[in-house]
């Protein structure tokens, strides 16, 4: 079964422009939870524009699911957060400082060495980890070598080509999950998956474990409701329905 993990760094943006609590975000990822949520992503970054320091430590205390941490892992504030509210899972994505978001995935060659110091880190704490990649063999292979748990296929690109041609978007994600699961990695996803493109992509990639979604479940959820939207997501990773 496919997991699916809601990201809430949208819901924490809406509560910081105005200051105060409203939203909630603890309440916020608590309904999450209750409404099918099978984890909630946070995100932190050193400004704290949308997901706080705090925040990370009051989620960790009342989720009920799994809790999975992205980040940048050269921050050493984040390393210590990590370390300090020891979630289920933590994804080591290579944001530089002040991205608006993700962007690409690790150069795991060029990185190897650090990410293997990193992921030995994390792993000795007893927190399960996944290194953020580009859907190329090379990379991937490279990210085994770190002894990372699992990789997350960064995907916009499937996301970007989808509508011209779902089966050229879909190609170099099904080979590098393949070899993935050929040298012993669990296989994660996100970044611009929604509800036109999540299922044709649930139903291509063998043994996809978990989705991260945020910024289009969040935007769904005005449309329709938060309740509805995250069973809608759920109900993509469920069958083939395309």
């Amino acid at each position: 079964m496919t997991k699916l993990s809601v990201n809430i760094n949208k819901i924490a943006t809406l509560r910081n422009s105005r200051g105060g609590n409203n939203p909630d975000l603890i309440q916020s990822a608590l309904k999450c939870e209750e409404f099918g949520a099978q984890g909630i992503t946070v995100h932190p970054r050193p400004d704290e524009r949308h997901i706080r320091y705090q925040d990370v430590f009051d989620l960790k205390e009342v989720i009920k699911t799994e809790l999975n941490i992205e980040g940048n892992c050269k921050e050493q504030k984040f390393v210590s957060l990590v370390l300090a509210n020891k979630p289920a899972q933590v994804t080591l994505v290579p944001d530089a400082e002040g991205q608006i978001t993700s962007n690409h995935g690790w150069d795991t060659i060029k990185h190897q060495s650090y990410l293997k110091d990193m992921v030995g880190t994390f792993k000795e704490a007893g927190i399960r980890v996944s290194v953020f990649v580009d859907p190329k063999l090379e990379m991937i292979e490279a990210a085994a070598e770190t002894g990372t748990d699992r990789i997350e296929l960064y995907t916009e690109e499937y996301a970007r080509r989808y509508t011209a041609s779902c089966e050229e978007a879909i190609l170099p994600y099904v080979s590098a999950a393949k070899r993935a699961l050929e040298i012993g990695l669990g296989i994660n996803a996100g970044h611009d998956l929604d509800l036109q493109n999540l299922n044709y992509f649930y139903s291509k990639i063998p043994g996809l474990l978990e989705v991260s979604i945020g910024h289009a479940l969040i935007c769904d959820a005005l449309y329709l409701g938060l309740e509805n939207t995250i069973q809608l997501y759920r109900r993509q990773l469920k069958a083939h329905i395309v």
